[in-house]
């Protein structure tokens, strides 16, 4: 999830190799040494020398195609059949799509590579249907907590409510997260709490403490740079550029009530013409060696291959906030039906309103 990858791009910059105007009825031109992706501007498999080192290798060139929101991904793929062999899809959207014949099913033994993903991650419910895999696991996150370096490390999101942050908090503007986070503070199952107003009377409760409200991995450095707050709702792998990149005072911490967790997947449209192309792709996407210069060279989630993660130094601040205990115990974003992303989408509104209030 989740949530704006395309910050990616505002803060390490975006590979060059993009197309634009892929809107209805307007495809691409098409060659047998072709893979269209579309995924999040910036975000890993529009990488210049990463594709530079995949067409080497291969012979096929990479071409792109971006969305700004996942609902846009979905809308791409209706509109624009053939026109992509690879599509970036969090895996709590991939339902929606298959329900549409969105997605093709991948043969896992076809991708060499995902040998090295541990079944809870490869056979997650989110994305596999009678037996089959609609995507192939990418990269993982959480969503949590970020505090600054000499401050309390703090056990649980109760702190957000702390009287000792009294203007010191930063929170994601996230209905999702939001809500994830009311939820286990009530008791609740983030995914589909059944009080609402318990979780938006928590929320509420924060409104001495909460000094800003971020939108993207950029104004989050800007303003704990400026000490505009001590304690944030922060994304594990933002956490990592933060400190190795900006050089910032911040730690990321995983509360007992455990993290927010996405997954990402590289899905096969179902109308791709290129799919033993979007097959070699998809391999070289989860292949250790390409994680590691991403991870080390521009900053990356954690990789859902393990041989990727243990590519990295034992030391690597990327490998040490990611933590495979915490797949264990973090809770990932699960799909969640239209009424139900409304409802917490109006909660999220009224919250901040009664912050403004």
């Amino acid at each position: 999830m989740q949530p704006n990858r395309r910050d990616f791009l505002t803060i390490m910059g975006a590979g060059t190799l993009a197309i634009s105007g892929l809107g209805a009825g307007i495809r691409p031109a098409r060659a047998a040494g072709t893979v269209t992706v579309l995924n999040w501007q910036g975000y890993g498999t529009d990488e210049k020398w990463a594709v530079e080192a995949f067409k080497e290798k291969t012979g096929i060139e990479v071409v792109h195609d971006y969305y700004n929101a996942e609902s846009e991904m979905l809308t791409k793929l209706r509109t624009n059949p053939g026109a992509y062999d690879v599509v970036v899809v969090n895996s709590a959207r991939t339902q929606q799509a298959t329900a549409e014949d969105l997605l093709d099913a991948i043969d896992l033994s076809k991708v060499s590579n995902a040998a090295g993903v541990p079944a809870k991650l490869a056979d997650h419910p989110n994305f596999t249907l009678d037996g089959e895999h609609y995507g192939v696991p990418w990269v993982w996150g959480m969503n949590a907590l970020a505090m600054r370096d000499g401050k309390p490390r703090p056990d649980s999101y109760g702190a957000l409510a702390d009287p000792a942050y009294a203007g010191k908090v930063g929170l994601f503007d996230d209905a999702v997260t939001a809500v994830a986070i009311g939820a286990f503070m009530t008791g609740q199952d983030m995914n589909d709490p059944k009080d609402l107003k318990s979780v938006g009377d928590w929320l509420k409760a924060l409104k001495p403490n909460v000094k800003t409200i971020w939108t993207s991995e950029d104004q989050w450095n800007k303003a704990f740079s400026a000490g505009e707050f001590d304690l944030s709702v922060y994304w594990s792998g933002a956490s990592v550029r933060s400190k190795r990149n900006f050089k910032l005072p911040v730690e990321f911490v995983v509360p007992k009530e455990g993290a927010v967790g996405w997954l990402d997947t590289l899905a096969i449209p179902a109308t791709s013409e290129n799919k033993d192309n979007a097959l070699a792709f998809i391999n070289y996407m989860i292949d250790p060696a390409f994680y590691f210069d991403w991870a080390t060279k521009v900053g990356a989630p954690a990789s859902a291959n393990t041989a990727a993660m243990d590519k990295l130094p034992a030391d690597d601040l990327n490998r040490k906030v990611h933590d495979p205990k915490f797949l264990d115990t973090m809770t990932i974003m699960a799909p969640q039906p239209d009424e139900r992303r409304e409802a917490f989408s109006n909660l999220w509104q009224e919250v901040k309103a009664s912050y403004a209030g």
